[in-house]
């Protein structure tokens, strides 16, 4: 098998950061190759090379045995490079053709010749077995049918290799299928398909070929058919790691949050949660499913008090929180993880020892007169740096200096630490590797087991499936349906994402 790719010696730094150290990647004519590891490991820096967005520190890249030097995304294009990344480059007003043809478009004189556009679309469509409809406009087609049309737009460049940055992130389970079967029916034809991933699934099902990377290093390049989940995760990590979420029966007890034909809108004043009815119970974890912007974070925001509520109750443990403040809302009795841990959850310049009472900062036991008292707070955050395993020097260094795993350690040890009775854990694992994962998963059930309720939004339906005892999904603003964890699966789960229903099972 010839060499379409080749990356030898690539560095790259960012102030502060090694992101690629010496990478050497190859990719074979006709092949799929993953480039797996945590996010921040460095696999996107090294795609946005080849691509052109980034020029390399050091390092040379060959495409078909030629020496190159990629210095913008068209000299990419010119030499049959093209790329997917992780959020669509579409314009939602245009129409599919329009899209794809965008800066080539066919002319007839001087005007835009739209039946060759369609024409070549339909073409293209065909050949790939990549079924859309060249008169759609975008913002009316599904996520799946929108990464079809930037596949597309990458062919009609002319791409021989593809790269797709985290391509099944924002997909329901039958859509990631789908591009199974399209990125297969691709290589049948002559492609080279690069994937960047952290999903350990989609590697065995996907790939011939996987480029494990560590911290900006290559850790190994193995064939996929002779690994397994267990072997990729460790090499991601550095050590061996549970795969599997163990917990017990769940002994659900009395409703804690009670939300009531709840409405809020997004930060454009556009509805974003429809009239929504929800329980969370102690004992149990609610885990909240569904594609990316259909009223998840709004939702969350209402209960949390850092969106206004336009109608509708949100009451916990019988007491109406509707409308109250933040802080009101936490003193009552919520803890909340936040999905971004950078803007929500952390002051990035504050020492940990700070950032660890964030919001608890005017508690009797943190006060010394009308000041604070810092020996009591460092002793207090010097405890939850032990028994959360945070790993750091001491408590006085930034939060900034933290990996992320770390930081949100931090974050679940100062919220489980108030022993609240709701905790509400928003994306609580994005960006972590599967070490810290595991960690956090085992709080949260931890919870559970204790007696709290826990409510949990993620978009990654394996954690909800591992971790929840029931499961709501939404879609549009609204809750298509509520089924019991065990009695569920992901067909049942990505239909209803997709708005389709589902039989009610409480």
């Amino acid at each position: 098998m010839s060499a379409v790719i080749e990356m030898k010696g690539i560095g790259k730094s960012f102030p502060g950061v090694r992101a690629n150290d010496n990478i050497n990647l190859t990719v074979n004519e006709g092949e799929i190759h993953v480039l797996l590891g945590e996010n921040g490991a460095g696999k996107t820096t090294l795609m946005n090379i080849l691509y052109g967005l980034y020029t390399p520190d050091e390092g040379e890249i060959y495409v078909k045995g030629k020496k190159v030097r990629i210095s913008n995304p068209n000299v990419a294009i010119s030499l049959g490079i093209g790329m997917v990344h992780q959020h669509f480059m579409l314009v939602p007003p245009f129409t599919v053709a329009e899209n794809i043809v965008l800066g080539l478009e066919p002319k007839k004189g001087l005007s835009l010749d739209m039946e060759k556009a369609i024409a070549d679309v339909e073409e293209l469509s065909k050949k790939y077995e990549l079924k859309v409809d060249p008169g759609a406009k975008i913002q009316d087609i599904s996520v799946g049918m929108q990464q079809r049309v930037e596949i597309l737009k990458t062919l009609y460049r002319g791409a021989e290799i593809l790269i797709l940055d985290e391509p099944t992130a924002v997909l329901t389970p039958q859509e990631i299928e789908e591009l199974g079967v399209i990125l297969k029916s691709l290589v049948s034809q002559g492609k080279s398909i690069i994937l960047i991933t952290h999903k350990l699934k989609e590697v065995m099902s996907m790939s011939d070929r996987v480029t494990i990377i560590r911290r900006g290093k290559v850790i190994d390049t193995l064939k996929t058919s002779e690994t397994t989940m267990e072997e990729l995760a460790e090499k991601m990590v550095g050590r061996k790691v549970s795969l599997n979420v163990e917990k017990a029966e769940a002994k659900v007890g009395n409703p804690v949050l009670q939300v009531k034909g709840l409405r809020a809108l997004d930060h454009r004043g556009i509805e974003a949660v429809k009239g929504i009815d929800l329980e969370v119970r102690s004992g149990e974890i609610l885990g909240i499913a569904g594609v990316d912007g259909n009223g998840q974070n709004e939702l969350v925001q209402a209960i949390t008090g850092l969106n206004k509520v336009e109608s509708g109750e949100v009451i916990l443990n019988g007491k109406n929180i509707t409308n109250l403040t933040p802080k009101e809302i936490t003193d009552s009795g919520v803890g909340y993880i936040p999905e971004d841990r950078h803007k929500r959850g952390l002051v990035l310049n504050f020492s940990l020892y700070e950032n660890s009472i964030l919001g608890s900062q005017r508690n009797k036991k943190f006060k010394k007169g009308m000041g604070l008292d810092y020996r009591k707070i460092r002793e207090y955050s010097r405890r939850l740096i032990k028994e959360f395993d945070v790993r750091t020097p001491n408590e006085r260094v930034n939060a900034r200096s933290l990996s992320g795993g770390n930081q949100q350690k931090l974050i679940i040890a100062r919220e489980l630490d108030r022993e609240p009775s709701l905790l509400i854990a928003s994306q609580p694992t994005r960006g972590l590797d599967v070490g810290a994962i595991e960690f956090v998963h085992q709080r949260l059930i931890e919870q559970r087991d204790k007696g709290k309720a826990v409510l949990l939004v993620s978009l990654e339906l394996d954690e909800i499936m591992d971790l929840s005892d029931r499961i709501a999904v939404m879609y549009d603003g609204k809750i298509v349906g509520i089924v019991n964890a065990r009695e569920t699966n992901e067909f049942e789960l990505g239909i209803m994402m997709a708005g389709g229903k589902s039989e009610e099972k409480h």
